[in-house]
């Protein structure tokens, strides 16, 4: 080799073959390709539109002027514990000790992961509902878990059903994700649903990780019902939400698990390792959110509902057939009838219409046949959004 060459490695050799066969998450693609048109309207992000509450950005102001930037304690501030616990208490009547049974972590992601971490041993299985979020089966496959998918379908408004649970238990099932409210179907459910699947998780010994980080965007008249309130089920759940979507937070980064204390503090070995602690910032503004923000969040509410009926008898009125969806800010869309599948549908709507959509397989192979739209837009932009894809489908079909 002459001097000053570079050798050539073969990093396909060199990095974990479990990162390499996991493939990147199929969210991102067309709001990267919206990103570099011009005129688009994306309703591929589900990110709050409007602005945090000025009293929690206050509160978070407020510590960097006092300078209040050194580490909190791993577990989070004791006052925002407290907050949280006192939380649960009030709205799910359900009781959690600040001091050993709940911990602030950074996104409820990493609350995902450190679960799925201090729960799954390799070869243990991990039932995944989907649709659903994007994060479960990847984190379950680094840790050496095996993935089971339940599919939920349209007919039954995308809820899990015991059947479909039951069917799909074996000896080696461990973990039950339940992602509810849905992303990305929207789909709620509601206590006699939960109840039935309660029944099978006891029946079976299973343990359950109960994403509920859109509980408070629950539409129709019933509050949301954390799982963990069903009759037995505290002591065999996780609970994870945070602040992104509830307090319109998402770029302060932060969430929460509540748990066993015994479940608690594994995972919090394990954020002491990886993370250390959640930003000390976002942790003084997430107290004030907690102590006086359920105004905003009934504010935001509102707004999502309006969108909610506009932009589901929107794709109703065009053929698109919308089941209504009862939680989250999305809809899930039917896009058969348009003879193309998922993928070729959001390339020529975002090419011709200047429209940016999810597919649905994105969120699972079951989901092929659909599309995500959110609507954690304005108003402006729904109806400008309906008014191009109602072009799109003329133009598809003339």
């Amino acid at each position: 080799m002459k001097e000053g060459a570079c050798s050539v490695i073969d990093y396909t050799s060199i990095l974990s073959q479990k990162v390499q066969q996991i493939p990147p998450s199929g969210i991102r693609k067309f709001f990267d390709i919206a990103n570099e048109m011009d005129h688009v309207i994306s309703l591929s992000i589900g990110e709050p539109d409007f602005t945090t509450p000025w009293h929690v950005r206050q509160e978070g102001i407020r510590s960097l002027e006092g300078g209040k930037t050194w580490y909190s304690p791993n577990r989070g501030f004791a006052e925002l514990r407290e907050e949280i616990a006192r939380w649960f208490l009030r709205k799910y009547h359900l009781e959690y000790k600040a001091d050993n049974q709940v911990l602030v972590t950074v996104g409820g992601s990493e609350a995902i992961d450190l679960c799925i971490r201090a729960l799954i041993n390799p070869g243990e299985e991990v039932l995944v509902p989907q649709p659903s979020f994007v994060c479960y089966v990847p984190l379950t496959q680094m840790v050496g878990g095996a993935p089971v998918i339940v599919e939920t379908k349209a007919e039954d408004r995308f809820r899990l059903t015991p059947e479909a649970l039951e069917a799909k238990i074996t000896p080696k099932t461990k973990l039950l994700v339940l992602p509810f409210p849905n992303n990305p179907t929207g789909a709620v459910m509601r206590r006699k649903d939960l109840e039935a699947i309660a029944a099978v998780v006891k029946k079976h010994n299973l343990m359950v990780l109960s994403d509920e980080i859109y509980s408070e965007l629950t539409y129709g008249g019933e509050p949301h019902v954390s799982f963990a309130e069903i009759d037995g089920m505290k002591e065999r759940t996780v609970v994870v939400n945070g602040f992104s979507k509830a307090f319109a937070m998402t770029g302060w980064r932060l969430g929460y698990a509540l748990g066993p204390v015994e479940i608690i503090g594994q995972m919090t070995k394990l954020h002491q390792y990886a993370i250390m602690s959640a930003p000390s910032t976002a942790q003084y503004a997430a107290i004030e959110a907690m102590k006086n923000g359920d105004g905003d969040i009934a504010s935001m509410r509102e707004q999502y509902d309006l969108r909610r009926r506009l932009i589901v008898d929107g794709f109703n009125r065009m053929g698109l057939t919308c089941f209504e969806p009862e939680g989250a800010f999305y809809v899930f869309p039917c896009i058969r009838s348009t003879g193309l599948d998922s993928e070729a549908f959001c390339e020529k709507l975002i090419y011709s219409e200047r429209v940016a959509v999810v597919p649905g397989p994105a969120f699972g192979a079951c989901g092929e046949g659909f599309v995500r739209v959110s609507y954690s837009y304005s108003i402006k932009h729904i109806t400008e959004a309906l008014k191009r894809i109602e072009h799109f489908l003329k133009e598809l079909h003339a």
